[in-house]
C-alpha cells in the first residue's frame, strides 16, 4: 500500500509537465527549450517554471517556445517575444532596469522614511507640562494612603 501511494504522489510530481509529445526530436533544440522554459514563470502558477508546471496555459507556453524555437529564433528573440506577450512578470529573473531598481527600493525607502519621521515627530512634540505642587488636602489625603 505504502508503495502504492508513493508511486501515485509522483505521478503527480512536476518531473511530468513536459509531455512527450511536446518534445522536439532535435537534442540541441530541446536543450534550449529546457533552459528557456525554466526561466518563464508560469502564469497561472505564479512562481513555478513553465517546464515544471501542470497548467494547460504553461503547455501551451511551452509548444510556442519550441514552435519559436523551429522558426529559427534566437534564445533573446523567444525571451523577448514572451516578454511582449506577457510582461517582463513572465520572467524568473528580470533584467536589470531603473524601474525595477525603483520597485525594489521603494518599501526600504518607505520605511526608513516612516521610521525617520515617527523618530522626528517624538523628539519634537512639545513636553507635558508638570504639574502643579499638591495643596494641603491632596497633601494629607497622599500621605494617609501612603502610610497605610
Amino acid at each position: 500500500m505504502k508503495y502504492i501511494l508513493v508511486f501515485l504522489m509522483m505521478l503527480g510530481s512536476p518531473a511530468f509537465a513536459v509531455e512527450p509529445g511536446e518534445m522536439l526530436d532535435d537534442p540541441v533544440l530541446e536543450e534550449r527549450a529546457r533552459v528557456l522554459s525554466k526561466g518563464l514563470r508560469c502564469p497561472v502558477c505564479r512562481n513555478e517554471n513553465i517546464d515544471d508546471s501542470n497548467a494547460a496555459l504553461a503547455a501551451d507556453m511551452r509548444v510556442l517556445l519550441r514552435e519559436r524555437l523551429t522558426m529559427g529564433d534566437t534564445d533573446e528573440e523567444v525571451l523577448q517575444f514572451f516578454v511582449s506577450r506577457y510582461g517582463e512578470f513572465i520572467l524568473l529573473k528580470p533584467t536589470f532596469s531603473m524601474t525595477n531598481l525603483l520597485l525594489w527600493l521603494t518599501g526600504p525607502l518607505a520605511i526608513l522614511l516612516g521610521g525617520g519621521g515617527a523618530l522626528y515627530y517624538v523628539r519634537t512634540r512639545p513636553k507635558k507640562e508638570q504639574d502643579e505642587e499638591l495643596d494641603p488636602d491632596e497633601a494629607e489625603k497622599l500621605a494617609s494612603l501612603l502610610q497605610d
